[in-house]
């Protein structure tokens, strides 16, 4: 049998295999070293910078993970503000979106804003046609000679014919009395007395419009109050201070608030003006009464210079003269 170096051939060839397997695994191993060392190189310089993208990644990740339950409640309080935000923002949209109470309150200033036009249109041409009335009346009064004539000329529908029918009544009346200085006291008290009643008479439904100026602005007060108070109660159940929660109840209070102001500014520059005409109503009835006064007391002296039989005059001689004049 061959033999290699003293060996045989078997035996020197296998050690020549194991020579050669050892060598490659060496170099494998050497190759597999330097690719670790390279690749672990390549990782320490990435790494750096990838970490906190991990690290973000990881966190969002892991959040709703670990607070779900938060996550949900997060989600109810906060619910999506175009959901609760009215689309109609008009007076008429946040009149039907209003709380009943606000709506109540925005009903009544409306209602008491069309009684204060109302009583402006009916009260405003009733003073106009009074006025325009007594202006004739006492341009009569300040051409007629008598009480008698001026009772003539004067129609059954003039207001100052009263006073003029009251003063001949008390001329008949006091038909038994020769003093003609107390018959003038009479009929002043009566006159006095006619020009008070009309007066009040003419400034009858005025006083509403000063109720509802003095009113109107704590009824919008309280209408605001009220919406106010349904924007904190929704802050509170929702647990948002959201505008969009907010909002809605704030402005029916402001708009409650606005038709309070409506209601109350016509009001009371209305009564203001009234309370004007009134007074100049008033005056011009004073000069009436006036008028009718001077026109019974030159009667009066007229029929006490006249001569009689005796120097004092007759009883009875106030009442046929002016029945016969009438």
């Amino acid at each position: 049998m061959p033999t290699i170096g003293g060996k045989g051939l078997v035996p020197a060839m296998i050690d020549l295999g194991f020579i050669r397997i050892s060598a490659a695994l060496r170099r494998v191993l050497a190759a597999g070293l330097f690719i670790g060392m390279l690749s672990t190189m390549a990782a320490a310089q990435i790494e750096p910078s990838a970490a906190p993208r991990d690290a973000t990644a990881a966190g969002e990740a892991a959040a709703p993970k670990t607070d779900g339950p938060t996550t949900k409640a997060a989600a109810t309080a906060a619910p999506d503000s175009g959901s609760l935000l009215p689309r109609d923002l008009t007076p008429w949209g946040m009149f039907l979106n209003a709380d009943i109470v606000v709506k109540a309150v925005m009903v009544g200033l409306a209602v008491a804003s069309l009684v204060t036009w109302t009583i402006a249109l009916a009260k405003g041409l009733e003073v106009f046609a009074a006025r325009r009335r007594l202006r004739a009346a006492l341009r009569l009064l300040t051409q007629a000679p008598s009480l008698a004539q001026a009772d003539r000329q004067l129609g059954p529908r003039q207001s100052v014919a009263a006073l003029v029918h009251a003063a001949l009544a008390e001329v008949r009346m006091s038909s038994d009395s020769s003093d003609r200085h107390g018959i003038k006291d009479r009929i002043a008290l009566r006159l006095e007395r006619i020009e008070a009643a009309a007066g009040r008479r003419m400034t009858r439904g005025t006083g509403i419009l000063a109720t509802i100026g003095s009113v109107a602005p704590f009824v919008g007060l309280f209408g605001t109050v009220w919406g106010i108070m349904n924007s904190f109660i929704g802050i509170s159940r929702l647990h948002t201070t959201n505008l969009a929660v907010v909002a809605p109840g704030i402005a029916e209070a402001l708009l409650a608030t606005a038709l309070g102001l409506l209601a109350a500014i016509p009001a009371v520059v209305i009564y203001n003006m009234f309370s004007r005409s009134m007074a100049a109503y008033r005056a011009l009835y004073g000069d009436a009464t006036a008028e009718v006064l001077r026109l019974a007391g030159r009667d009066l002296d007229r029929e006490a210079s006249r001569p009689a039989s005796s120097s004092s005059p007759q009883p009875g001689r106030w009442n046929l003269t002016l029945s016969a004049a009438e």
